[in-house]
């Protein structure tokens, strides 16, 4: 089974040949004297830098390290050329030779001419047949029991190390088939010492290559290293005595290698080699099988639809009884989910060799005799010359086996190369697909934390790092029924009952009432928020709190004879991560029955400016429940989150619809409790943030800030970030900002609560709450970090306060304001804060004030930078928001802006890379896809990464179909952000930039906004648009507008010159189709 290391670690010395006549130098990137391209180099994550530097240089580029070069190729035209044996040649270097010193000359590390090699190629290859393979089936199935029965019982609510268990079935697997041997991963706490071994043994052999010190300097991990490469080898060397001592029938690769005959040379394996097989079939495999369940359960759990369509695959071909080996040829779909997630995360990323004479690649780019070449797969499996624009999203059904076997040659590469190709493949192939049946046959799975991004752990293979997901039985099993139905026996009578199982620990309950589920889809956190008021308020109205927890958890798992409480955010027409399966599960419903005895309700959140999709996901789970026979108990209640209303219209669905409802169909009653009074924390008045709040934001650190405007104008600032460790982003992304409310906000707060500047306080809550519990903290920290002090104040808000007022006046006024006057409050964003500092004779608790605020939330921010400049560092380009409040009290500051605006260099703060829309990157073919990017003020952020991406690309000597960037501000040399940069990029042929100034039109050829320089720009544009440029547009709801009637004026105009005519909805209805596709907005208030 083959690994390789990364091949920058190659020994091989370069030629001292010249240049060869007529040919293209290979691109390099600069040089440091002594040491070459070593610093270009990750040494945690050296993949990466390999990717970046194939980003920048594109197919082909030569790196220079201390007595050798490598040429790495990522195009698939070039990697077929080193695919060619008869003029390139793998030999075993770097860590491949080192691993040498444990397994010799094992199938994975021998070089082709060794004799050992050849006998143990030819002696085994009949053990890895079909039939051998499928005698296997029993032992992997055993296995992969052991796991199934281990998630089961940890429960729903347990984070699953996904890599490691993964890595103990392949190692276990591995260890029964091949040998008979035992290591019981799964039973027992502590690992066998071969385990520990070999993990030490790889990782010493990939830092070997690397050392820069005199050999004496390393004697101590010399000496372990060696004691390792015994345990190793005295554990096997003991497993092959014993099956000698103790003849068995069995069928396995021991027998095959100890009764095998070479055909060719007549000859048995050698003891020593029989050892040095057994090891590399236990290195080899673990790594390589672990690292394809685990990405290929990352992409499923990301792409809801794949996922669905892999598990009612499952359920049509196998059903709910047992799995046997003749499935393992009958799930297609399974077989493409594999095969697509090789090809974007092959465990083995590169695959060197060696030229074997002086030759060119493509006909042009010299290589020379033993010099080495990497094939970078990472790179080579997205070209899109194969595999299209949309060569990085998740699409099994590339793979499905048609298309596959269409596939030109050598273009999916993720087992090896020829004669040193895997030879356990087909192994490998039944143990994953094997594992993948069972455990979506029996299993619903969600990941732990719905932003997870992929962040990769590199030694011998690539897998996920830090990836763990959650696992609920399906069909109300427990682990006694799962253990039954994977055994093949009858089900206990008290199996799918239809009830689902139940978990300690996500129940709430703390007291009698009716059950009630409150499931919540969010990614901002404020459908989060709300769900947690409606589980705070269920036992005012007679309820107990069973379960709160994100959609997802429910896929295929609705309870029935309770209230369901649904509250779901829409994206653009998208379904938040943490309810996309939920989504995907309900919208593909074919049974009209399959929901009776769901009872449910649900309130959506929405944006105005998504207009084609607003509130798209509450209506379609809404009305798809119901289709599917659940019954809806109170009428849809929604919002719109660019009002600012959010909290009141919630409040105003919660009491005068929802409980209403659920009191009138489950006959419960208030416990005596005022509707008016809020909720109220106890808090004790006598550092930094905890999960509490949030679990998926990380530190990072501030570098540099600087203001881009002149004095007098509105302020926008710059700012460089250090990201967190495992973060990456591509140009367009979002930076997502945990913000700390306004210092001049908190001492207001803590005025009016008469709390001195160094109080603590300690909040104590019988029901559920963000907010840090039983711990004493800073009361300026609560204030300042954990609650959205500027947030309006709601209805039930105020007739808090009202009962609160000890001024008879003061109560009348707030009566009104709650009634008749409140859009006032709404309009003019007055928050509880500023009626407090109005209406001074209302005492309130500082616990009651706490209840009523929502937890802080993140903002987003596009990021204004490009990995090719620095992928471990990003930029933010933002405006600070500070005006005369309109309620009349001070100045209103934005909580986030001027949050970012008060870091200085050395600060930290806490932040996460969030993908942006897939469509809102630069174009995978970036030399044949011209592009035009549209914006207006801070929305020129992510252009700028754009630009600065591509600039990298033109300076490492690639050329570039053209871009055209228009971008629109107030006045030059007052508000032109970047311009100095724009311009020194324009003049490497970067992008070609159009300005439009407000204040001074006639500095920019009349264009008063962008809208007006698009439109100069006709004949430019349409000729762009013609070649099939992709069209970006970032700023606001007007610029997006703007540039939408520009377009559509183009379009009429183009078709009037080709003889048709064109209504202006027909020209509106086709620039909206295009959306995604030819054009990507990202438009803000």
């Amino acid at each position: 089974m083959q690994i390789e290391w990364p091949a920058i670690l190659s020994r091989t010395p370069t030629s001292t040949s010249e240049t060869m006549p007529g040919t293209t130098p290979i691109p390099e990137p600069p040089a440091l004297p002594f040491i070459g391209h070593v610093a270009e180099l990750d040494r945690e994550l050296p993949l990466n830098s390999f990717v970046s530097l194939a980003d920048r240089y594109g197919e082909i580029y030569r790196l220079r390290l201390p007595g050798r070069t490598i040429v790495v190729a990522s195009s698939h035209r070039i990697v077929d050329e080193l695919c060619d044996e008869s003029r390139f040649i793998k030999i075993p270097k770097a860590a491949l030779y080192e691993i040498r010193n444990g397994v010799h000359d094992g199938l994975f590390t021998a070089k082709i001419e060794e004799p050992n090699w050849g006998i143990a190629h030819r002696v085994l290859m009949p053990a890895f047949g079909p039939m051998s393979i499928r005698n296997m089936f029993d032992e992997m199935h055993e296995i992969s029991t052991q796991l199934a029965m281990k998630w089961a019982r940890y429960g729903p609510n347990h984070p699953i190390e996904v890599s490691e268990d993964f890595t103990r079935l392949a190692l276990d697997t591995l260890a029964l088939c091949s040998m008979g041997y035992r290591f019981n991963s799964y039973y027992t706490s502590e690992l066998h010492p071969f385990i520990a071994a070999m993990g030490d043994f790889l990782t010493e052999s990939g830092n070997r290559p690397n050392r820069t010190m005199p050999s004496w300097f390393y004697r101590n991990e010399d000496a372990k290293y060696f004691k390792d490469i015994e345990t190793l080898r005295q554990t096997a060397d003991e497993v092959l005595q014993e099956r000698k001592r103790n003849p068995s029938d069995r069928k396995d690769l021991l027998s095959a290698m100890l009764k095998g005959v070479d055909p060719k040379t007549g000859q048995h394996m050698s003891d020593s080699s029989i050892t040095d097989n057994l090891i590399t079939f236990l290195i080899a495999g673990h790594e390589t099988t672990s690292g394809l369940l685990s990405f290929a359960f990352y992409e499923l759990l990301k792409h809801p639809d794949a996922y669905r369509k892999a598990q009612q695959e499952v359920d049509t071909v196998i059903g709910k009884g047992p799995i046997t080996v003749d499935h393992m040829s009958k799930l297609p779909y399974i077989a493409a989910v594999m095969r697509e997630t090789l090809r974007l995360d092959a465990p083995i990323s590169q695959i060197s060799v060696t030229a074997k004479e002086d030759t060119l690649l493509a006909g042009k780019y010299p290589i020379y005799k033993d010099e080495a070449a990497a094939m970078l797969l990472k790179k080579m499996h997205v070209d899109p010359a194969v595999y299209g624009d949309d060569a990085l999203e998740f699409k099994p059904e590339r793979m499905l086996d048609e298309p596959f076997n269409k596939l030109p040659k050598n273009a999916w590469k993720p087992f090896g190369n020829g004669l040193r190709a895997c030879i356990g493949r087909p192994f490998a192939w039944q143990e994953a697909t094997l594992a993948m049946a069972m455990l979506l046959q029996n299993f619903n799975f969600v990941l732990d934390d719905p932003s997870y991004s992929l962040a990769i752990k590199q030694t011998l293979t690539i897998k996920p790092k830090g990836f763990r997901m959650r696992a609920t039985l399906r069909d109300g099993m427990t682990p006694s029924q799962l253990e039954h139905r994977l055994a093949g026996k009858e089900m206990p009578t008290e199996a799918l009952s239809g009830l689902s199982l139940k978990d300690p620990a996500s129940s709430t309950a703390n007291g009698s009432g009716t059950p009630i589920t409150v499931l919540y889809g969010s990614n901002s956190g404020t459908c989060e928020s709300l769900a947690q008021r409606v589980a705070s308020d269920a036992s005012r109205h007679g309820f107990s709190v069973s379960k709160i927890d994100i959609l997802d958890t429910a896929n295929g798992n609705l309870p029935k004879g309770q209230p369901v409480v649904i509250i779901t955010a829409s994206y653009e027409g998208q379904p938040p991560d943490n309810a996309a399966h939920f989504v995907s599960w309900i919208e593909n419903i074919k049974d009209k029955t399959a929901l009776e005895g769901v009872q449910y309700a649900v309130f959506g959140v929405g944006h105005h400016d998504w207009a084609q999709t607003f509130h798209r996901i509450p209506n379609l789970v809404n009305t798809k429940l119901e289709e599917a026979g659940a019954t809806r108990l109170a009428d849809l209640g929604l919002t719109d989150v660019g009002m600012g209303d959010a909290f009141t219209d919630f409040e105003t669905w919660e009491d005068d619809v929802l409980w209403p409802a659920l009191k009138k169909q489950y006959g419960t009653s208030n416990d005596g409790t005022d509707s008016s009074q809020a909720a109220s924390l106890k808090v004790s008045i006598t550092s930094p943030r905890t999960s509490a709040l949030r679990q998926d934001v990380m530190e990072g650190l501030v570098v540099e800030t600087r203001t881009l405007t002149a004095e007098g104008e509105p302020v926008k600032k710059h700012m460089e970030i250090v990201l967190p460790s495992d973060q990456t982003y591509r140009a367009g992304d979002y930076l997502a900002v945990l913000p700390i409310n306004p210092e001049r906000i908190v001492e207001r707060a803590m005025r009016r609560f008469h709390l001195p500047w160094d109080a603590h306080i300690t909040i104590g809550s019988d029901g559920m709450t963000s907010l840090p519990t039983n711990t004493s903290l800073p009361a300026h920290n609560i204030l300042g970090a954990y609650v959205e002090l500027s947030q309006p104040a709601t209805r039930r808000n105020i007739s808090v306060l009202v009962e609160a007022a000890k001024d008879d006046n003061e109560r009348e006024a707030l009566k009104k304001l709650a009634n008749e006057s409140y859009e006032e409050v709404s309009s003019k964003r007055i928050s509880v804060l500023d009626l407090l500092e109005k209406y001074t004779s209302v005492d309130l608790p500082l616990g009651t004030f706490l209840a009523m605020l929502p937890p802080m939330r993140v903002r987003q921010y596009s990021i204004s930078s490009s990995p090719l400049w620095n992928p471990n560092h990003v930029t933010l380009t933002f405006s600070v928001l500070e005006a005369p409040s309109k309620s009349g009290q001070g100045v209103y500051v934005g909580v986030a802006s001027s949050y970012l605006s008060s870091l200085a260099a050395g600060d930290k703060l806490h932040i996460a890379v969030r993908p942006s829309h897939a469509a809102f990157h630069l174009p995978q073919d970036v030399e044949k896809t011209p592009v035009v990017c549209i914006a207006a003020g801070t929305g020129l952020a992510p252009f700028r990464g754009f630009i600065q991406e591509r600039a990298a690309m033109v300076a490492a000597g690639r050329t570039l179909a053209p871009a055209m960037l228009f971008v629109g501000c107030r006045e030059p040399g007052r508000d032109d952000l970047y311009a100095d940069e724009l311009a020194q990029w324009e003049k490497d042929g970067a992008v070609t930039v159009r300005r439009a100034y407000s204040r001074k039109p006639e500095a920019a050829g009349g264009c008063k906004y962008v809208q007006d320089a698009l439109k100069a720009a006709e004949e430019e544009v349409t000729q762009l648009w013609r070649e099939g440029a992709k069209l970006y547009i970032c700023g606001s709801r007007a610029v997006g507008e703007g540039v939408k009637n520009v377009i559509v004026e183009l379009a009429k105009k183009e078709a009037k010159r080709e003889g048709k005519e064109v209504t202006e909805d027909q020209a509106a209805k086709w620039w909206e189709g295009l959306r995604n596709t030819r054009y990507a907005t990202d438009v803000f208030d």
